[in-house]
């Protein structure tokens, strides 16, 4: 299947903006699911962007620009086919040893509830059988409500008030996995939910590695594996290593952002 993706982040600032430096999570990588059929990035400074591939894989761009009086706008846009691999994960490079998605982070420290969880759910089964009651686990006690946390809420906070968004749901996730043994690592990118569907954020799921089936994406927010409806982008330890823009400023007082995705299925 053939999705078509606009990304679009629109800043204002109520003071002209004197430097600014960002990094971009916001350029899909080619797998043997996944093929990028046209891509590019509209921002201020892209044409003399730095771009690399980083340690976990992740196609990166760092953008630096300046002396600007109106509004930032910096969008993502193309096309990207992907096949069906019931979430399996095959021909991505990642120099990063296993090892280093058993990582704790911050947002996916685990706390008591959650080691109870990652043991009552991955005791006594396979690590795949495992891995899945835990999805539907988390997607049955953590319900999808916008608003209801915020950029810097951890697995353990969300855990306990029982809501959240898909940015909550996979750092529940990964806390778990990684509780139990399991390397796991945070994932953003794109589902499309529909024909003309638009959201206000990209989407975000785990990926842990299974035995003799190599990585698996796991998305608890929707209780299913990635199929042809997803496209990912970048994956990390947590949603901070792979924010789709992060960076610093100087100037641009009190900084308003307006996000816009859209993905559709374009036409074969």
């Amino acid at each position: 299947m053939r999705l078509a993706v606009r990304h679009e982040t629109h800043y204002d600032y109520d003071t002209p903006l004197a430097y600014s430096a960002q990094r971009l999570h916001l350029w899909p990588t080619d797998f043997a699911s996944q093929r990028t059929i046209s891509w590019s990035i509209s921002a201020p400074g892209f044409d003399r962007a730095l771009g690399y591939t980083d340690g976990f894989g992740n196609r990166v761009h760092m953008i630096t620009f300046g002396n600007l009086e109106g509004p930032v706008a910096i969008v993502a846009e193309g096309i990207v086919e992907v096949t069906d691999a019931a979430g399996v994960v095959r021909g991505l490079t990642c120099l990063a040893p296993d090892a280093v998605f058993l990582r704790q982070t911050k947002p996916t420290t685990a706390n008591a509830a959650i080691r109870s969880l990652s043991e009552k759910q991955l005791a006594g089964k396979s690590v795949l059988e495992g891995l899945h009651a835990l999805m539907a686990e988390i997607h049955h006690k953590v319900a999808y409500e916008l608003g209801t946390t915020h950029t810097h809420t951890t697995a353990a906070e969300a855990f306990a008030e029982g809501r959240g968004v898909c940015q909550d749901h996979a750092h529940i996730f990964i806390a778990a996995a990684r509780a139990g043994g399991v390397p796991a690592r945070y994932v953003t990118g794109y589902l499309v939910t529909g024909q003309g569907a638009s959201s206000t954020a990209a989407h975000a799921w785990a990926e842990a590695l299974v035995p003799d089936l190599g990585w698996v994406g796991f998305d608890p927010a929707n209780a299913k594996c990635p199929t042809d409806n997803y496209v990912r982008v970048a994956a990390g330890l947590d949603s901070g290593g792979v924010a789709p823009i992060r960076g610093s400023r100087r100037g641009g007082a009190t900084e308003r952002m307006r996000v816009e995705v859209r993905v559709e299925i374009a036409q074969q």
